[in-house]
């Protein structure tokens, strides 16, 4: 007998970007969408339109590309917010508005500053309003794991009656524990008369680290569709994350009541494109896509493993797209060889004067280090997507730094900028920070930096380095990326990127509209 089908709902480009500093740009949030739909994600949350003019764009330009998922548009249960996701989405081959209204007494009356009453008929005029733009709503009763169990019944069946088709139970900030959520999906499925004309759904934040396991919990009383995001990213602690949902799903299918779509193959490539967009790094023990994930140190651990995989295996690296053979490529590896481990990997390249960027780049690296992996393309191909995303207003020349035992750190740098090649030098508390401060003595953005970080994309002393840097000015957030063998080289260049993200009057600004759920 077949099972009922899971219905996988990312929100990787809405909650997932109000992550302080995860903002994208319109193409950016494109590139992720379309990976998605690879994936073939059920239904893609593309952003919330009202927030701005650049969210409005982003969703239109996603609505109009995807075609095989579901696009969509969240909107607060308000007559402008409605119009605006149903404008943003009218494009869409297959549509979807998410409208949010809060029902936790709490909310009610900190937030809101409204009676029940006036909650229950606003939500129902939502509904309604948004049913004039697509026969597909949902709505989601913000701070449900925090309301009232008898109010939550009536507001579903009035909701329902006018016309969601998904009704998603919020846990929004992430204060149940699995057993109660759980029995709060079951309980209103049995109590609301009409829920069988609806798809329930779970929406879990991970503030106690418990965003999966109530997602699961939800789905083993009744839930057939999971809201969660890419790598878990989200508000705060972040979301159940999308790989560890579909990955228990397929791995527990002795238990689970459902199973996903989804081509889990793609699940490493979405992974590696939403951290090197974000700037978000994946941290190492990271379940399914940390680096990791999938190694074995303990000799025991080892032995069992070569013996037979599943000793300590639940799952296989290739399921989620990573290659059983990790060296793949050197300095002696021809263009051909270097086209086909990207379709090995799952890495779409757009064109093929992008493939000959990217070969070049990739030529320049096996220059650097003697032995080429899998991870090392990744990252390799994320920045160089993410540094062609729009023009580049300032270009790393060169970067010579000097330190010595007891001495000032010290140096010099020298960029392209505004069309002339300009040369500085500082001191500072250590190479990158003289670096940093040489930088800006050119450009001069006065802009803070907020975070710093450093991660090894593979083992040992040649590893491609990974940096990330965070800069904010004037209430706007950017991100930046860079590698490279040299560490100092990779903060260079992630220090420039972010600046021309700054500098780009494209780039999107981060945003700041309180979505709620």
């Amino acid at each position: 007998m077949s099972k009922e089908k899971l219905i996988i709902f990312d929100t990787t480009l809405r909650d997932g970007e109000q992550s302080p500093g995860a903002s994208m740009t319109a193409e950016e949030k494109l590139r992720i969408a379309k990976a998605l739909e690879k994936m073939k994600v059920d239904i893609i949350e593309a952003g919330f339109p009202i927030s701005s003019e650049g969210d409005f764009v982003a969703v239109q330009g996603i609505a109009r590309a995807v075609k095989d998922s579901v696009v969509c548009g969240l909107a607060r249960a308000t007559v402008l917010d409605i119009k605006r996701a149903g404008d943003a989405l009218k494009d869409a081959n297959a549509s979807r508005i998410h409208t949010f209204l809060a029902t936790s007494p709490l909310h009610m009356r900190e937030k809101l500053k409204m009676t029940p009453d006036q909650v229950y008929d606003q939500a129902i005029k939502a509904v309604k309003l948004a049913r004039n733009f697509t026969d597909n709503v949902e709505f989601s009763p913000e701070d449900a794991g925090r309301s009232d169990l008898d109010f939550l019944c009536r507001v579903i069946e009035a909701v329902i009656e006018a016309g969601a088709t998904t009704i998603n139970i919020p846990d929004t900030v992430g204060y149940n524990l699995p057993q109660q959520y759980g029995e709060t999906i079951a309980q209103l499925i049995r109590r609301v008369p009409n829920s069988d004309k609806a798809v329930f759904s779970t929406h879990c934040h991970n503030d106690l680290g418990l965003a999966v396991a109530n997602s699961l919990a939800g789905v083993m009383n009744g839930a057939r569709q999971v809201e969660c995001s890419i790598n878990g990213l989200g508000e705060r602690a972040g979301n159940a994350a999308l790989e560890e949902i579909v990955m228990a799903v397929r791995t527990r299918q002795d238990i689970l009541p459902c199973d996903v779509d989804l081509d889990a193959t793609q699940i490493m490539t979405c992974s590696r494109l939403v951290s090197g967009i974000t700037g978000f790094p994946v941290q190492p023990n990271k379940a399914i896509v940390g680096a990791n994930a999938f190694a074995h140190e303990s000799g025991i651990h080892q032995d069992g493993v070569l013996k037979s995989r599943e000793t300590y295996e639940i799952m296989r690296a290739e399921d989620v797209g990573l290659s059983s053979n990790k060296l793949v490529l050197g300095k002696l590896s021809g263009r051909r060889a270097f086209k086909d481990r990207l379709e090995t990997l799952n890495i779409s390249i757009d064109s093929e004067e992008e493939l000959n960027n990217a070969f070049k780049e990739f030529k320049s690296l096996a220059d650097k280090k003697s032995e080429i992996f899998d991870e090392d393309i990744h990252a390799l191909v994320s920045n160089f997507k993410m540094e062609a995303t729009f023009a580049e207003a300032i270009k790393l020349i060169s970067v010579k730094a000097c330190f010595e035992t007891g001495e000032v750190p010290q140096a010099s740098v020298t960029l392209l900028f505004e069309e002339n090649e300009q040369s500085a030098e500082s001191e500072g508390g250590g190479l990158v920070d003289a670096t940093f401060k040489a930088i800006e003595k050119i450009v001069s953005s006065d802009a803070d930096l907020q975070l710093y970080s450093v991660s090894n994309v593979t083992k040992g002393t040649d590893s491609l380095g990974e940096v990330g840097v965070r800069l904010e000015k004037a209430g706007r957030i950017v991100n930046g990326q860079g590698s490279d063998t040299d560490i100092i080289i990779a903060s260079a260049k992630a220090y420039i990127n972010a600046l021309n993200r700054l500098l780009n009057p494209g780039a999107r600004v981060h945003p700041q509209v309180y979505s709620g759920i």
